[in-house]
């Protein structure tokens, strides 16, 4: 079954967030608290969004055993919003029961009835299994693109090159004027 997050599920994302950094060979780089999710996921302005794959535990109730966390995108080729899935996890115990596909196709059909254009994520290029499932769904590689990052120090040393000082806006539907 799969169902939007609550607040409850907090332990089991934070959690399984720690499983996939481990898996990604990253462990070192997961530094989000439960506290920093359960802002951005509920907080008064949400910055993500959360569905949980379940399935029947051997207690007898659900257990959460994966989880797809996704942001709102903006196309400026389409004039339309995306949905950008951050992260996919589903435990290994679990995988192989179609929790990643269900994960998937509710985000999908999220994008369908609403109108948007594109539904995008990132891949390791060593995760050959991940890879292969996405394109027996019909997702093609952007070949041609390269994502970038800056993080800290660099991050830092462009932000104090930054001439324009901006306001971040409470109403995130209306831009704020820059000023110098």
């Amino acid at each position: 079954m799969i169902r939007a997050a609550t607040t409850a599920d907090i332990p089991a994302i934070h959690a399984m967030i720690r499983e996939l950094a481990d898996y990604e060979r990253s462990l070192e780089d997961a530094r989000a608290t439960p506290e920093q999710l359960r802002d951005a996921l509920f907080g008064a302005h949400p910055a993500a969004f959360a569905l949980i794959a379940e399935e029947a535990s051997v207690e007898g109730g659900p257990r959460a055993v994966g989880f797809a966390l996704w942001f709102r995108n903006y196309s400026t080729w389409t004039g339309t919003h995306g949905v950008y899935l951050e992260d996919l996890y589903v435990r290994p115990e679990a995988r192989g029961g179609g929790h990643g596909k269900a994960l998937l196709a509710e985000l999908a059909r999220i994008c369908v009835e609403r109108g948007y254009e594109r539904f995008e994520w990132s891949v390791l290029d060593w995760n050959e299994p991940s890879i292969g499932f996405y394109k027996s769904l019909g997702a093609v590689a952007m070949e041609e693109w390269t994502v970038h990052r800056l993080t800290g120090g660099p991050l830092r040393a462009l932000a104090s090159s930054a001439t324009v000082a901006s306001v971040a806006s409470p109403n995130p539907n209306r831009a704020i004027p820059l000023s110098n």
